[in-house]
């Protein structure tokens, strides 16, 4: 099979390649997935530079995301499974088999079935940004009938959060930096889309109401707008770590009484994916989750898909392996 790999860490250009290797057998447990298109996430281009390194294991194929069929099932996975249409999530988690290739292996549970109507287009762009925005909204408890801020909504973590927080039963505000994204998270359903650049931005947000919880894509940046929407017992729950660490105003946090909770998606407990992907799947069922405007790529154009991750892409970048 066609399948882009590197074997050390560095630039795009620089280390990935595509190279025809032994299409993967499924083990105990696992699934094979004819993979139909592949979701670029900044975790990818992180892992491949060697910014967040993990052990190599001879050659890593890179991306966790992907949507698909499967072909083939191994020992103790219902046969039944054979041509079902699925959504991966983590697939290169501690595992050498990404997305990024006409086909990967992964355990069964992580190739989720995709409900009938749901796009491959969808499908691939769930995974790490769905599965974080789940974890982010759900960690302290439900939604419904609580505000949500979500900075950041044209974002695929931020589309995801706005989606699935309006399925609970959350009111949604949140804030972008231009009209065009403003388009992008009033489209996701998001209640109150705010300008973060402009002046009265926290005015405009208390009048809404206070914040019950905040979705943060860059705490340094935004935590002072945050303290001064929230109130008390209100959560503040970080994704992304920015280029310097914030200096932490703690006497301000003590003050507003707030709980700032850290997320990394590789250490959320298993229990918690699964029951992630469970309510992700039931919204795609609803038809509450869409699709973001997608920047497609060939397997042969690995290294742009990267770079346009990295240098911030709005919507998502797919790699089509075949």
């Amino acid at each position: 099979m066609r399948a882009a790999l590197y074997d050390r860490y560095g630039e795009a250009r620089d280390v990935l390649r595509v190279a025809e290797i032994d299409r993967p057998e499924p083990g105990p447990g696992e699934v094979r997935v004819r993979v139909e298109l592949s979701g670029v996430n900044p975790t990818d281009w992180k892992s491949r530079s060697g910014a967040t390194p993990r052990p190599i294991d001879g050659f890593q194929i890179p991306h966790h995301d992907g949507a698909g069929v499967i072909d083939a099932v191994g020992d103790g996975v219902d046969p039944a499974r054979v041509g079902e249409r699925v959504w991966t999530w983590l697939a290169a988690a501690t595992r050498r088999w990404g997305t990024a290739a006409q086909w990967t292996v992964l355990p069964a549970a992580q190739a989720v079935r995709l409900p009938d109507g749901a796009s491959a287009e969808l499908g691939a762009c769930l995974g790490v940004p769905a599965m974080t925005a789940h974890w982010c909204l759900f960690a302290d408890g439900p939604v419904a009938g609580r505000t949500v801020l979500v900075a950041g909504g044209a974002g695929a973590v931020g589309h995801y959060a706005i989606e699935l927080a309006k399925h609970a039963g959350a009111r949604v505000v949140t804030t972008v930096s231009g009209p065009a994204k403003a388009e992008l998270a009033a489209r996701a359903g998001a209640d109150l889309v705010v300008n973060y650049t402009e002046p009265g931005a926290a005015d405009r947000i208390r009048e809404f109401g206070t914040v019950d919880r905040v979705i943060e894509v860059a705490l340094g940046a935004n935590l002072d707008l945050d303290l001064a929407v929230t109130g008390p017992q209100s959560q503040i729950v970080t994704y992304a770590a920015e280029p310097a660490d914030p200096v932490l105003p703690v006497r301000a946090c003590m003050s507003a009484n707030v709980l700032l909770r850290f997320v990394l998606l590789y250490g959320v407990a298993e229990a918690d994916l699964l029951r992630a992907a469970a309510d992700i799947t039931a919204a795609l069922a609803d038809g509450a989750l869409t699709e973001l405007p997608a920047h497609r790529f060939g397997l042969d154009e690995i290294a742009a898909a990267h770079e346009a991750v990295r240098s911030g892409a709005v919507g998502k970048v797919l790699v089509v392996p075949s």
